[in-house]
C-alpha cells in the first residue's frame, strides 16, 4: 500500500478550513511516488522574506547551497536543458528529454509574443543517460513511474539511498517502527534517545543515538517535536517562544486552463510515454523588468500537450475499439504553482483529544489562503489564457479554484530556520537550537516556499547539514 489511509492515519482540521494530507505508508516515503520535478531555487527565493518582509528571514543563502546542489544532481540524475535564468538557476544536467511538435509550437510562439518568458521541458529525476555505478539504466519511456521502477530510472531510495547506505555495512531498517517523540536531557542540552511504537506489537522502546536526524516530511517530524514534551520544554521540544508549527506552506495548485489545438499537427501522433511535462519558469516579480503587481512572490506553470481518443467515442466492442484508434485534437495546458508567503498564523498543533491507535496525538491544522495567494490565482488562470490565445487554442477551460492547502503536497513550515531562536526553530545547519545534535533537515525546516518544487532543495539541505554533522563529530563538538 503507497499511501496512508484516513482511517489508520487521522488528523484533524476545521470544514471551513480544509487541509488534505496526502503521504505514503511504505518503506522509502514520498520518493516512491514524487513527480519528480527538480529545480534549484534562486538567490531572490532564499532573499525573499527580508525582501518583503513576509516571515522568517533565511540566515543562509543560494551560494551556501549551490554546491550541494551540484552534490545532489550528480548523485540523483537530472534531466534538463541549461537556460542561463538568474530566476532559476541551472542545474547540473544529463539530456534533457524533448517536446513534442505542439509543446515546440507553443515554446515559439512563448518567445516572439512574450517578452521575457521560456517554455522549457520539465527538469526532472528521470535518467535520459545510463548511470552503471549504480546499476541505473535511462528511462524507458512506459509512463508508469507510479508503480515503481525496477530500471531505476527515477531517483528513489529503493534504487539509489539505500542500496549505497546497505553496502557500507551499516544500515540498520526499522520498517515497523514508529517515532513517537525524542528524549531529551536539559542539563545537557542534547536528545539522548528516540522513543518508538512497534507497529505490529505496539511495544514501545528507545534507541539511543549520539546524532539524530529528523526527516520523516514536514508535517511528522512537526508531529514528532510537538509531542517530545517534557518538564524544560512543556511545549514541544524547541517550543517554548511558540513557534514551532507555525508558518506553514504548501503551494497554489490546480489553477490554470487548458485548450484545443483545433487543426494544427494533425498528422502527428505522439510516440511513447514520456514521464515528464513542459515547465515555464517565474517571469513576475523580477527585479528590474515590470511594474509592480498587486501581489508579491511569483508562480511557474507546468503542463504539457497532448492527443488522446475523444472523450465520446461511440459504439461497442470491435466498433469502439476502431474508434479508439483514432486520436482526438491537440490539447495544450497551462498550470501554476504559486509561492505562498508564510504566515506565522498558518500552523499545525497537536489535539488536545484525538489520538491514533498508537495513542499518539494526532496533527491538527489551521491553514488557509489569503488575498496574496487569491490574486496570484487569478493571474496565473489569465496568463494561461492569454498564452493559450496566442498558440491558437479553442475551447480553452479554466480551472479557477485553488486547491486546499496541502494538495500540493509541498508541505514546508513548521521548524524553521533562522538566527534567533526565539524566532525560530533551527540555525544555519540545520540544528535545533535548543539540542544541536538534532538536524531538522526536511520541508519543516523551509522559512519560505519559492514557487517550484522543493525535493531538491529538500536533498542538497540535507546533504549540508550531513557533512557539517561529520565535522563536529571528527572534532568531538557534537
Amino acid at each position: 500500500m503507497f499511501y496512508a489511509t484516513d482511517d489508520e492515519h487521522p488528523y484533524v482540521y476545521d470544514e471551513n478550513k480544509p487541509f488534505d494530507w496526502v503521504r505514503p505508508s511504505s518503506v522509502g516515503g514520498k520518493s516512491l511516488v514524487w513527480g519528480r520535478q527538480c529545480y534549484r531555487w534562486s538567490r531572490q527565493d532564499f532573499e525573499a522574506n527580508r525582501a518583503d518582509g513576509h516571515g522568517i528571514d533565511w540566515p543562509i543563502r543560494y551560494d551556501d547551497v549551490e554546491p550541494w546542489y551540484s552534490y545532489v544532481e550528480q548523485t540523483v540524475g537530472i534531466s534538463g536543458e541549461a537556460l542561463g535564468l538568474e530566476q532559476l538557476p541551472d542545474s547540473e544536467f544529463q539530456p534533457p528529454m524533448p517536446l513534442n511538435i505542439a509543446e515546440q509550437r507553443l515554446r515559439d510562439v512563448l518567445a516572439r509574443e512574450f517578452d521575457g518568458r521560456v517554455l522549457t521541458i520539465g527538469r526532472v529525476a528521470n535518467l535520459t543517460r545510463d548511470m552503471p555505478e549504480q546499476g541505473r539504466t535511462r528511462c524507458q519511456f512506459r509512463g508508469r513511474c507510479h508503480r515503481g521502477c525496477s530500471y531505476g530510472a527515477y531517483f528513489s531510495t529503493q534504487a539509489v539511498t539505500l542500496p549505497m547506505a546497505r553496502a557500507t555495512g551499516n544500515l540498520t531498517l526499522q520498517d515497523s517502527s514508529v517515532v513517537e517523540s525524542l528524549e531529551y536531557d536539559a542539563a545537557e542540552q542534547r536528545v539522548t534517545g528516540v522513543r518508538v511504537v512497534d507497529a505490529r506489537t505496539r511495544e514501545r522502546s528507545v534507541y539511543r543515538a549520539r546524532i539524530v536526524f529528523l526527516c520523516a516530511s514536514c508535517i511528522p517530524t512537526t508531529q514528532i517535536l510537538l509531542n517530545s514534551r517534557s518538564e524544560a520544554m512543556p511545549n514541544g521540544l524547541g517550543n517554548n517562544h511558540d513557534v514551532l508549527g507555525r508558518y506553514i506552506i504548501d503551494h497554489i495548485f490546480s489553477v490554470g486552463a487548458n485548450g484545443t489545438l483545433d487543426g494544427q499537427f494533425e498528422e502527428y501522433v505522439l510516440y511513447g510515454r514520456r514521464p515528464n511535462g513542459i515547465y515555464v519558469p517565474r517571469f513576475r516579480n523580477l527585479p528590474g523588468e515590470e511594474p509592480e503587481l498587486e501581489f508579491v512572490r511569483g508562480y511557474g506553470y507546468q503542463g504539457g500537450a497532448g492527443r488522446s481518443p475523444p472523450q465520446d467515442s461511440g459504439g461497442f466492442g470491435a466498433d469502439l475499439k476502431q474508434r479508439l484508434r483514432i486520436p482526438g485534437p491537440w490539447r495544450a495546458s497551462l498550470y501554476g504553482f504559486g509561492e505562498v508567503l508564510p504566515y506565522r498564523d498558518n500552523r499545525m498543533r497537536l489535539s488536545e483529544t484525538a489520538v491514533d491507535r498508537f495513542g499518539i496525538p494526532q496533527m491538527q491544522f489551521d491553514v488557509q489562503w489569503r488575498e496574496n495567494e487569491a490574486r496570484m490565482a487569478a493571474d496565473i488562470v489569465e496568463q494561461a489564457v492569454a498564452m493559450l490565445q496566442a498558440a491558437g487554442a479553442t475551447d480553452i477551460r479554466q480551472d479557477t479554484v485553488a486547491a486546499a492547502p496541502g494538495r500540493g503536497i509541498h508541505e514546508m513550515g513548521g521548524a524553521c530556520m533562522g538566527e534567533d531562536p526565539t524566532q525560530s526553530v533551527v540555525n544555519r545547519w540545520n540544528q535545533l537550537h535548543v539540542a544541536p545534535n538534532v538536524f531538522v533537515t526536511d520541508g519543516a525546516a523551509m522559512s519560505s516556499g519559492s514557487c517550484v518544487n522543493p525535493t531538491l532543495t529538500f536533498m542538497a539541505m540535507t546533504a549540508r547539514a550531513a557533512d557539517h554533522a561529520i565535522d563536529l563529530f571528527r572534532n568531538d563538538a557534537i
